[in-house]
């Protein structure tokens, strides 16, 4: 069967490049485009921010006094320079409550900073930030808030436009240097920001796959894509099932919901392995679905081109793993993602269709577009098949994580609370927000069939909580936890932090969750 049109050679423009480090230079008097500089919402800043007021005869305090710029957060303000300080810039980034200030705060300023950075065309900026915070942040802390914040914020997904749809003339690549003249402080911050440069390319990495359409990637095609990426990173390899091969092992889940699609299903397994791997075996299982249409349970046409992010799941474990291996934790990881596209079609299945799983439970299909547990419960089996010790699947699930909790939080369920209290405490770590919720045999029991062990969906109400449930029967005596992304991982990025698309919610968390977790 021919594949179908994959639309890659529209493609015209490269991901602006990005790069953050430690310089001893002075903040005034450095050579730059723009100079960041950080202010509290009581109007006041630290050192540098006096410095460069008094180079600019007061501009600065000027700008607070009209009161056009308050310091709160994730706002900002442009001042322009003389020939007394070495920046033609200076972008004011609102710091918000000193009292309430935390490194995530940071890490969401310099991502503001950084996104006006880009809009100014800058090549290159200086960025001091860090001077007079609190001394409970940590300079290595704040060096990878950073430089996480600077990757998110100057990102820009353009690839498709077209040669002629330039005119904005955003930089090919952009330069920042966090200022700091202490060779202690400046060094500190170094180690933060080599964490941060991995951390953010990662996330970016899978912005860019998550942001891609569905004739650019499919399951073959992001199954290359993993192939790729353990080719030039070591410590980590891949293998992919294939259609033959995921219908010999049984895994009747995946097999159903992808034998609608012109393009088959595929099963990708990527393994980090450390030289030295210690503590226990952790799964990383994730959702890729590359488009839903709902299939033969379709979903209505308004908003149906959102349904290329429903492989963010998969994406967000495919980025954790580039950063896993690039951070050389010693615990060994899978990362496991079921990929298949959810077409209607002659060959699709059907409402009242009864499908053996790979773990031998039988499913009855109410609803087709609940597509992602039935790819999900075969991939969290496999993990087990794998002798993971700790599975902890990420997907854009349900629509009743989104009513419950918006696009601010994640839904997190687990039938252990110990693991809820770790993915908590690396959420709080990583700044992608999480939200405890309920999955336990109140719920399993709407699960039930009376026709086979398992129905695919439950009642009207508790949707979230009753998928969970469903997953958890697959995971047997395992350390298991669910991760609902669906309104945090199908977020319009424009809405929130200027650049449209993915924010690759999930890469930080399950990163830092398995730094954790080796230590």
């Amino acid at each position: 069967m021919p594949m179908p049109y994959d639309g890659v050679h529209l493609m015209s423009r490269e991901i602006i490049k990005i790069k953050v480090g430690v310089g001893r230079v002075d903040a005034v008097a450095g050579a730059a485009e723009v100079t960041v500089v950080g202010v509290f919402s009581d109007g006041k800043g630290g050192a540098v921010f006096r410095k460069l007021d008094k180079a600019l005869n007061g501009g600065l305090s000027q700008v607070l006094g009209l009161g056009d710029f308050k310091g709160e957060a994730n706002t900002t303000a442009v001042v322009y320079g003389n020939k007394a300080i070495g920046a033609r810039r200076v972008v004011m980034v609102g710091l918000g409550d000193r009292a309430k200030l935390t490194v995530d705060a940071v890490r969401q300023a310099a991502g503001r900073a950084a996104s006006m950075a880009v809009d100014l065309k800058a090549k290159k900026a200086i960025f001091a930030l860090h001077g007079d915070l609190p001394k409970k942040l940590r300079p290595e802390a704040l060096g990878q808030a950073i430089a996480e914040g600077v990757h998110f914020g100057a990102y820009r997904w353009d690839e498709f436009l077209g040669k002629g749809n330039d005119k904005d003339g955003r930089p090919a690549a952009i330069g920042v240097v966090i200022a700091e003249t202490d060779a202690a402080v400046a060094k500190a911050l170094g180690e933060g920001v080599k964490v941060g440069n991995i951390m953010g390319e990662a996330q970016n990495f899978a912005r860019t796959i998550m942001n891609r359409p569905a004739n650019v990637v499919n399951p073959p095609s992001l199954a290359a894509e993993a192939k790729r990426l353990a080719a030039r990173t070591p410590g980590l390899t891949c293998s992919v099932m294939e259609e033959k091969q995921i219908r010999a092992k049984g895994m009747g889940g995946l097999m159903a919901v992808g034998q609608g699609s012109a393009t088959q299903p595929r099963l990708i397994v990527l393994k980090y392995s450390p030289a030295r791997a210690r503590g226990r075996t952790i799964g990383l299982v994730g959702k890729a679905i590359t488009f839903d249409s709902g299939g033969i349970s379709i979903k209505p046409s308004e908003g149906m081109q959102e349904m290329k992010f429903d492989k963010s799941g998969g994406v967000a474990v495919l980025g954790a793993m580039k950063a896993i291996a690039a951070l050389k934790p010693p615990v060994q990881v899978y990362g496991i993602i079921p990929s298949a596209e959810n077409m209607p079609g002659g060959m699709s299945y059907r409402p009242g269709d009864i499908v053996t799983t790979y773990s031998g439970k039988t499913v009855e299909i109410q609803n087709t577009d609940a597509e992602g547990r039935m790819i999900l419960c075969d991939a969290i089996h496999h993990a087990v098949m794998l002798k993971c010790d700790v599975v902890v699947d990420v997907a854009t699930l349900t629509g009743a994580s989104v009513v419950a909790l918006g696009e601010w939080r994640a839904a997190l369920m687990s039938h252990s609370d110990r693991l809820i209290e770790r993915i908590k405490a690396a959420s709080e770590a990583c700044g992608e927000n999480v939200w405890h919720m309920p999955c336990g045999e109140e719920y399993l029991e709407l699960m039930k069939s009376k026709i086979a062990d398992l129905k695919n969906i439950g009642g009207k109400w508790g949707g979230a909580c009753t998928a969970a449930a469903f997953l958890g029967e697959f995971a047997r005596d395992v350390e298991w936890a669910h991760l609902d992304i669906a309104g945090v991982g199908m977020v319009d990025g424009s809405k929130k932090f200027g650049s449209p698309g993915s924010i690759g919610y999930g890469v930080r968390l399950l990163t830092t969750f398995v730094r954790n977790e080796a230590e």
